[in-house]
Order: structure tokens, then C-alpha cells, then sequence
């Protein structure tokens, strides 16, 4: 299959199903447990390669925010949940790799996981700068410039 040339995104997912946050939530917090079950079939037959599936960085940061905010969960676990999506047999994560450096540095460094996903979408693309009104998350990266616009 032909490859995309930005990281972690194949050219065509043609024939995949998208998988929507609930069902990742389902699966990950177990709080509807047949909803919890039919997820865990779905992704043992995506695992065998009966199906494809695929999801968004939004979906991602979907998840990682209502892990935060609503279920209360710890930065180190929305972590370990977000490399468990991205490392998903037969589940294509756009921008899987930059997610996973996002929710490495959202627990590490103590900064929102949006903040994350933008530095390392710009490193991914040797921007070393950024313009923002947010110096203080920013600034936790040594890689990066941040300034206020001016």
C-alpha cells in the first residue's frame, strides 16, 4: 500500500471503519461492561485482520481529555492509554507517533496534551519557534523558541 509522507498516516485507508471516541472510552474504562466486550471484539478481529480499523488525533485527544476531565484519571494512566491505541494491531492512528511523543510529555512535563500534540507536530516539521500567549508550557521544551506576538 502506498504511504503518506507525513509520519504515522498511510495514503489510503479505503475499506477501514473509523472508530469514534465512546467506543475507545468504552473499552478503556470498562464503566458499560458489554459495551466493553463488544470493543474488545471488535479490536481481537481488527488484531487477526478481519477488519481495519482507523481514528483521527482528534479522537485521540478526545480521549485523553474525557480521561482527564470526567473519569478523573492520572496523567501516567491517559498515557499508557493513548500508546495502547497506537500501538493497536490492525488500528491505523493518524499521527500515531506524534501522539504518543504528545501524551509522553503531557505526563512528564505537566503541560495540557493539546500543548504536547502542537510541539511535536511542529518538531516534525523543524519548526523550532512558536508565537503564543501560553510561555509557560511551552517554554518546558528546550527545543523550542516561544515568544509572545509582537
Amino acid at each position: 500500500m502506498p504511504t503518506d509522507p507525513r509520519p504515522g498516516v498511510r495514503a489510503s485507508i479505503e475499506g477501514s471503519l473509523f472508530v469514534d471516541a465512546n467506543v475507545f472510552l468504552r473499552y478503556l474504562t470498562n464503566d458499560v461492561a458489554e459495551q466493553a466486550d463488544r470493543v474488545e471484539a471488535l479490536l481481537d478481529r481488527a488484531a487477526r485482520g478481519e477488519v481495519h480499523l482507523a481514528t483521527s488525533v482528534l479522537v485521540v485527544a478526545e480521549v485523553v481529555w474525557t480521561l482527564g476531565s470526567f473519569y478523573k484519571r492520572p496523567r501516567g494512566a491517559i498515557r499508557d492509554a493513548v500508546l495502547a491505541l497506537c500501538h493497536t494491531p490492525g488500528l491505523d492512528v493518524e499521527d500515531a507517533d506524534l501522539l504518543v511523543q504528545a501524551a509522553e510529555w503531557h505526563a512528564e512535563k505537566n503541560v495540557d496534551f493539546a500543548d504536547a500534540y502542537h510541539v511535536a507536530w511542529a518538531r516534525a516539521r523543524g519548526l523550532t519557534e512558536v508565537c503564543t500567549f501560553n510561555l509557560k508550557h511551552f517554554r518546558r521544551f528546550e527545543e523550542l523558541s516561544a515568544r509572545e506576538p509582537s
